[in-house]
């Protein structure tokens, strides 16, 4: 015969943490940009990310896309990760996507506008 174990009850555990959502305090829309040490690979920038890139390519056009890229992924203030090939994908959308930050001003937010 196989005798039945039966477990002591256990106390539920009182001292776990509460996880608090942290809020949103900057008063701009939300950005892509990263510190210089974080930079690891390619993310999904917002649509004020690329239209920061736009304004930077409109300022200094003799720039080749591989500068421009440079010049994002090395920035003091927050480098945004890109690469050429994404850069000559978004260049192509520029038209639609500016269009979008003008219907839609929320959407400056969004990584898929």
């Amino acid at each position: 015969k196989m005798l039945h174990v039966k477990q002591k009850p256990r106390e539920k555990p009182t001292n776990r943490l509460l996880v608090k959502w942290q809020k949103h305090t900057q008063d701009g829309p939300a950005t892509s940009a990263q510190l210089p040490k974080q930079m690891s690979r390619c993310q999904n920038l917002t649509l004020t990310d690329w239209l920061l890139v736009y304004a930077y390519i409109d300022t200094h056009p003799d720039i080749s896309q591989a500068g421009i890229v440079e010049h994002f992924q090395t920035c003091h203030e927050g480098a945004l990760i890109f690469n050429q090939s994404t850069l000559s994908h978004k260049l192509q959308e520029r038209h639609n996507m500016e269009a979008c930050a003008n219907d839609n001003p929320t959407a400056l937010s969004s990584k898929r506008p």
